[in-house]
């Protein structure tokens, strides 16, 4: 609801106007706002110019000007950063305190809906649950397990196998284990090879219990790659970025980034908002030229070969941005040409993708009309018809609900067993837990690299147990911006 072409200050005097809110009344508000909000520096700068969070807080102070009684919030930390949320968060919590404020929201993510004082859960508008977030909890109570993996076993491994297992309602990589949710109470201390211990049911278990009960048939989401690749097939490192930069005029959105990604591997590039984490796809992909630095992908030099380069990656945009008008098998007909397939190879391609991501049922439907886990999938087909040896993954399931992201990740798991190499950025800490290496940057720069287990150590326990992701991103990212440089070393952030 923000006029991109409006600075702060101009977007909170027209919603002030629209309101009816003099020039001498609207003082105060803005002053309590902007200290609220922390937006006070940026009250000159264009609306589409903020980061993600910082346009979120905008539009609810905008929201908030004429201090209303009851406060609608669609979906509002959607793509917003967890450092950013925990702020919207705070928000909104002190404005119920202080202001006896009724906040009304939708939300994704289920850690939010623990905060609130009643629930109610929908599916396909129908309401299968309500009551307090403890109730819906509740119905998980003595069904909620830790795995821990065997020596060299994965947690996203292990969560592959347990959710073959018609007994497990649910499974997720968390901490270093894999979070299980039974049918049953458990009978046993072990189950796929993991040693189970039990733990305290929250809400988003409950949640899982209760759509498993409406939708208890799980389609499959192994993928079959026609030719497969190993680490073998020529270099071990696909990606490999070298001091790399990127100046919009006096602005540096990429400032000296290095990393190297492996065949086969899943690496997280994560960060707040604005932290240059989509200018460095961009350059990956050969969208961007570098103003500095070596950039090389799949073994092309991507300075002096980006078409080349092109033809060996597939990626997938943080919207959805196929064309809407086409039908579904339209895109991929159209997607198909733009790679170069022509004639049996591009039918076969086709049928490869409609068949692999269950889009049968709606290939002639307009796309842009389809639910978004099916555009979610349709976008994916496509990036995935001239069989890339590396896929870009630009927060790929922002919105979308849990079961469409356990379904995502099981695709994604299961290309890179079979050597395709996912590169991927996300607000969802707890997916950074399926990659194998993750680089943590803001403002451009890299804070933090390493293992989940490694990352995950830059933050005290959590709840008697390892930290959580989102603990150690929080943290990371806080000293980052403390240092005197505005960012902070690999040594640094350890300290």
């Amino acid at each position: 609801g923000l006029y991109e072409d409006l600075t702060v200050q101009e977007n909170l005097d027209l919603y002030a106007d629209l309101n009816g809110i003099g020039i001498i009344e609207r003082r105060e508000p803005y002053l309590q706002l902007m200290e609220m909000t922390a937006l006070g520096p940026f009250v000159q700068r264009l609306a589409s110019r903020l980061s993600g969070g910082m346009k979120q807080k905008l539009g609810l102070a905008c929201t908030l000007i004429r201090s209303p009684e009851l406060l609608l919030l669609d979906e509002p930390t959607v793509g917003v950063d967890p450092l950013s949320r925990r702020e919207l968060w705070e928000i909104i919590l002190r404005l119920v305190d202080r202001q006896a404020l009724t906040v009304l929201l939708s939300t994704s993510y289920l850690d939010e809906a623990e905060r609130c004082g009643h629930v109610v859960v929908l599916h396909e508008g129908k309401v299968l649950a309500q009551g307090r977030p403890d109730e819906v909890s509740a119905l998980a109570a003595g069904r909620v397990f830790v795995a821990e993996p065997s020596a060299g076993c994965t947690p996203r491994g292990i969560q592959a196998r347990l959710l073959d297992d018609p007994d497990v309602i649910d499974a997720v990589p968390e901490g270093g284990s894999v979070r299980v949710v039974l049918a049953n109470e458990l009978g046993h201390s072990t189950l796929g090879g993991a040693s189970m211990t039990a733990t305290r049911a929250r809400f988003e278990d409950g949640f899982m219990v209760l759509l498993r009960q409406i939708t208890p048939d799980r389609p499959s989401a192994a993928m079959t790659i026609e030719h497969p690749t190993t680490a073998a097939d020529g270099e071990p490192v696909v990606v490999a970025v070298d001091d790399l930069v990127k100046q919009f005029g006096t602005f540096t959105a990429v400032d000296h980034v290095s990393f190297r990604v492996r065949r086969g591997e899943i690496f997280g590039l994560l960060g707040p908002n604005g932290a240059g984490k989509t200018t460095t796809f961009r350059m990956l992909c050969g969208l961007l030229a570098p103003t500095h630095g070596a950039l090389r992908v799949a073994g092309v030099d991507l300075h002096t070969a980006r078409a080349e380069a092109r033809q060996r990656l597939g990626y997938v945009a943080q919207k959805f941005a196929l064309y809407g008008d086409l039908s579904v098998v339209e895109n991929l007909e159209f997607f198909a040409s733009a790679y170069g397939l022509r004639g049996a190879r591009r039918r076969h391609r086709i049928a490869w993708a409609l068949t692999q991501f269950e889009l049968e049922p709606l290939m002639r439907q307009q796309s842009g009309l389809i639910p978004g886990g099916y555009k979610q999938r349709l976008a994916m087909a496509a990036a995935l018809l001239h069989e890339p040896d590396i896929l870009f993954l630009d927060e790929p399931t922002s919105g979308a609900d849990p079961l469409a992201r356990r379904e995502f990740w099981r695709r994604i798991t299961s290309l890179a067993e079979q050597g395709v190499t996912v590169v991927i950025t996300t607000h969802f800490m707890e997916e950074a837990e399926y990659c194998d290496h993750v680089v943590i940057q803001d403002h451009g720069r890299v804070l933090a690299r390493g293992t989940p287990a490694e990352i995950r150590r830059y933050a005290p326990a959590h709840d008697g147990r390892e930290s959580r992701m989102e603990d150690a991103f929080i943290a990371i990212v806080e000293a980052g911006r403390g240092s005197d440089a505005g960012s902070a070393t690999d040594a640094e952030v350890a300290a």
